[in-house]
């Protein structure tokens, strides 16, 4: 795994509470997912780094596939997503090689994917 637990906990509780509130706006780096607790049907929204291209949007996983929001997506096998102002549905995650995951995110982020040593992506498409 690429980061530690430690700093996923702590993202968790603390930093995506400040993430969360500029996810999804214009000009913000992040967007926000909202998705469904596997287990309890809860509604969660966290904030996260994605990519959109044509009709998909892509995912790194920089704490790696056993995080609970990707979880949930698995099993429910959808999602929404707010991205710069926009709203979208979001259906069919499909896993990315590493090689491949790591090629679709631009400079300078695709290096700091590899210094991360990130090699878990997947993407979703948009449902019209």
């Amino acid at each position: 795994m690429p980061i530690s637990d430690s700093i996923r906990y702590f993202n968790k509780r603390f930093t995506n509470k400040i993430t969360g509130k500029l996810a999804g706006k214009k000009h913000s780096p992040f967007a926000l997912i909202q998705h469904a607790g596997r287990k309890s049907g809860r509604h969660y929204a966290t904030p996260i780094i994605a990519l959109k291209r044509g009709n998909d949007f892509l995912f790194a996983l920089t704490y790696g596939p056993q995080v609970d929001w990707y979880q949930n997506i698995l099993a429910s096998g959808s999602a929404s997503i707010a991205y710069r102002e926009e709203k979208y549905a979001l259906e069919t995650p499909t896993e990315l090689d590493s090689v491949a995951g790591r090629k679709t995110f631009p400079q300078p982020l695709r290096f700091f994917l590899f210094l991360l040593k990130v090699t878990h992506f997947f993407k979703m498409h948009i449902r019209y």
